[in-house]
């Protein structure tokens, strides 16, 4: 059922997102180090800067599981209820048809 508050009450699957992060990683760290033995240093730059990115997701991601169930929703934890005063943003815009 949707309600039109997803957005404010929405959440994401986690260990998902953390599997793809150490996916990331490992390719972030692999580009590193081959386009630094092969003498690239801007790819290997680039993949530097991917390995910095990746790795404050992963840690953005692991400290949210360790918060709990509040932000991993398993299957004890029941959806969100919708708001009481409804949604908390304007819908989309009705067109009057004359």
């Amino acid at each position: 059922m949707r309600t039109g508050s997803e957005p404010a009450t929405a959440r994401s699957a986690l260990r998902a997102r953390f599997w793809l992060s150490v996916w990331g990683m490992v390719w972030a760290v692999f580009g590193t180090v081959a386009f630094v033995l092969v003498g690239r240093p801007g790819w290997a730059a680039a993949c530097g800067a991917l390995w910095l990115v990746v790795s404050v997701d992963m840690a953005v991601i692991v400290r949210h599981i360790r918060q709990g169930p509040h932000y991993q929703p398993g299957r004890d934890v029941p959806p969100y209820s919708p708001p009481e005063d409804g949604p908390p943003f304007p819908g989309p815009p009705r067109h009057r048809h004359p």
